[in-house]
């Protein structure tokens, strides 16, 4: 079949069984976006107001569903406009194509309008990038974009095609697409006997859970693991809804904002099982310090990740549910009713604590989580109400909650959480924003309200950046340097001249009762939540200070 570069795209779109894609048209993706007028019917387009919030709804849509997130837009600026959606992808390991068109292949390299190498631009933050300038070569690239983009680690695969190639035309022959296989040819049969040993051995056994454990649906075997050998379960950001928030053995996030169950449990533990996590610095802490009673075993399917923030005593490479399938098999039953019944007491001498009798960040959502019965699908930008949504959200299954953990994506949310809705249209979706975050794209308030996308945004303003206030406060004298917002921006009226009816509250009681208007609203919603611009986010670990050492907000006071 003789078909146009252009008309190739959606051939090829189809085959891998997408059906959504969001973007932004101009001048070079014109004839794409031409072939996808022909193919509406088929092919569902999302125009966001901004491609940056395109690349965060793609995003979204990819971690929500597991399938590849598809993205497009126009050269130069429209190009550009995507590397921070890319990056944050790439950075939490979500698999998405991006698909730009370039100037044609005789206008490259001469400044031409609208050109930027954007493929040059992409390279350090992107799994793969490809630039096709030959339409005979188009299918199978992109094939093989899909597939990179999912194989192993999954990740982002940047496709740019020139103008001309997606303008000529070549022969187009359906393919199927190639089965993307668990990896497995790494997995040393000795390291997993090894493990087994130690894990058999061990009589506080320790296991965190990373997003590496999300991408490969291996929730299941990472919760029969500790139910058999009687282990604490902590988790990363990322690792959100890999144990359940409400099982006994779940102790809470590690690190930083850590719970002091989790960063003293680790500290106290003989042996440390990391599954399908990097060991961020925000985990870490002092390096040196950390689990340092402990053998740890670092399980992940990068081949690069092992031993590069932290040297580890075992390693086993390759995919994270065949690891932990084989590992189960090869344990013997514990019991450490001793170590749990200490964990547990621990868990209740160190709870998470706000103040009841105000609007807090915790208790905004808190209260979300009683409304929705713990349900819901929770997405969130980056700060404070970020670490709150963490905290206090009892997330019990993978793929409840999204949110840009390794880049620290500002504006992140609101863009996200209509990929999310999208493509889990049965679950009620919440973006917890702070009121720095919102200001960054808000304009995507128009998207959610022209194709009327059911999401509640929840804005926790504290008319400050509340985190960098958090760390101004404690670590540079109170100097509150461009962190303060002395304006009259008003969020209600933004929101409801975007489209999407607003409320404001200030107390406790009034969000209960403007949250359940919200559920019922039947489209977009927006709560304006007015907090203290002195919250802060508890338990906390000074930079360099190793996690043993996170202190509350009552150790800050009897300092």
């Amino acid at each position: 079949m003789l078909l146009s570069g252009a008309d190739i795209v959606i051939e090829c779109l189809k085959e891998q069984g997408v059906d959504t894609v969001f973007g932004y048209p101009g001048g070079a993706i014109l004839d794409v976006y031409d072939a996808l007028y022909r193919h509406q019917g088929e092919i569902k387009h999302y125009l966001t107001s901004h491609e940056q919030g395109a690349s965060h709804a793609a995003d979204g849509y990819a971690r929500a569903t597991g399938k590849v997130g598809v993205v497009m837009a126009t050269s130069g600026p429209g190009a550009t406009n995507l590397v921070t959606g890319i990056t944050t992808a790439q950075m939490d390991s979500v698999p998405m194509v991006a698909i730009t068109c370039n100037v044609k292949k005789n206008l490259l390299g001469k400044d031409s309008f609208q050109e930027t190498d954007i493929a040059g631009i992409t390279m350090p933050v992107t799994k793969h990038n490809f630039i096709v300038k030959d339409v005979e070569k188009l299918a199978d690239t992109i094939r093989k974009a899909f597939k990179i983009a999912k194989t192993g680690r999954p990740g982002v695969v940047l496709v740019d095609i020139t103008k001309d190639v997606t303008q000529n035309k070549t022969e187009y022959t359906y393919k199927k697409p190639e089965p993307v296989e668990r990896k497995k040819d790494k997995i040393d049969e000795r390291e997993i006997n090894a493990v087994a040993d130690l894990i058999n051995r061990s009589e506080k056994p320790f296991i965190i859970a990373g997003g590496g454990v999300i991408c490969a649906d291996a929730a299941g075997e990472l919760r029969s693991l500790a139910k058999k050998i009687q282990a604490p379960v902590a988790d990363t950001l990322m690792g959100k809804g890999a144990m359940s928030g409400r099982d006994d053995a779940y102790t809470g996030m590690v690190g930083m904002h850590g719970t002091k169950t989790s960063n003293l449990g680790i500290t106290e533990a003989d042996l440390v099982i990391a599954v399908g996590m990097r060991f961020s610095d925000r985990v870490l802490g002092n390096a040196d310090e950390f689990a340092r009673h402990a053998d740890l075993i670092h399980i992940d399917v990068d081949a690069a990740e092992i031993d590069k923030n932290i040297m580890t005593d075992h390693q086993i490479i390759g995919d994270a549910k065949l690891i932990l399938s084989q590992l189960c098999e090869r344990v013997e039953a514990r019991d450490h009713s001793a170590w749990m019944r200490h964990i547990r007491e621990m868990k209740n001498h160190y709870p998470l604590t706000y103040d009841h009798s105000v609007l807090t960040g915790p208790g905004i959502v808190e209260d979300i989580y009683e409304a929705t019965n713990g349900d819901a699908l929770i997405c969130s930008e980056v700060g404070q109400h970020q670490m709150w949504a963490a905290q206090f959200y009892k997330y019990s299954e993978p793929r409840q909650f999204f949110s840009s953990g390794g880049l620290g994506t500002m504006g992140y949310g609101l863009g996200a959480s209509m990929g999310v809705k999208i493509g889990r249209p049965d679950k009620t979706v919440i973006n917890i924003a702070g009121d720095g975050c919102f200001r960054m794209n808000m304009n995507e308030l128009a998207t959610a309200s022209r194709y009327n996308i059911p999401i509640i945004e929840v804005i926790i303003n504290n008319h400050v950046l509340g985190m960098v206030r958090q760390w101004q406060t404690f670590f540079y004298d109170k100097h509150y340097s461009q962190s303060e917002f002395h304006d009259k921006v008003d969020y209600v009226k933004v929101s409801e001249a975007l489209g999407v009816p607003a409320k404001r509250v200030t107390t406790p009681e009034e969000f209960r009762a403007a949250f359940a208007w919200a559920l019922a609203c039947g489209g977009p919603a927006l709560l304006d939540c007015d907090i203290d611009p002195d919250d802060k986010v508890w338990p906390m670990v000074a930079p360099g200070a190793s996690i043993a050492d996170c202190v509350s907000e009552e150790d800050m006071e009897n300092k």
